[in-house]
């Protein structure tokens, strides 16, 4: 029960995140599915960390960054997925301060939809 439960909730990061994009740019890739689920379940780890609010999302906010930096290094090498290299900042052309701080009402959001589909699951 463990695995679907986790199952789920990575489906439902993936696919937020997948949803996310389609409002912001109007197209996605599939590597965001996975990377979307993977930061959304790791969100849920530091949700239930203890210690300041504002500092688990500001660690939500970095591992998102890594996260993003991991998958373009593997899959967006052609920058075709997205592509940074005109913002400041910016490092390879994958990630960039600005989607960093971007990152944190959306690392805020993940983590609060996270417990919200965690009870939802428990039944």
């Amino acid at each position: 029960m463990e695995l679907a439960r986790k199952a789920a909730l990575f489906t439902l990061g993936g696919g937020s995140y997948v949803g996310l994009e389609l409002l912001y740019r109007g197209r996605s890739h599939i590597s965001m599915f996975g990377a979307g689920g993977t930061c959304f379940v790791a969100l849920g780890r530091l949700r239930g960390l203890p210690g300041p609010y504002l500092l688990r999302i500001l660690a939500g906010a970095g591992l998102i960054t890594m996260v993003e930096l991991g998958t373009g290094l593997l899959v967006n090498r052609d920058y075709r997925v997205w592509d940074y290299r005109n913002l400041p900042g910016n490092f390879r052309g994958q990630i960039c301060p600005l989607f960093t701080a971007i990152w944190i009402p959306v690392a805020a959001a993940g983590m609060g939809l996270y417990g919200v589909a965690e009870k939802w699951l428990e039944g």
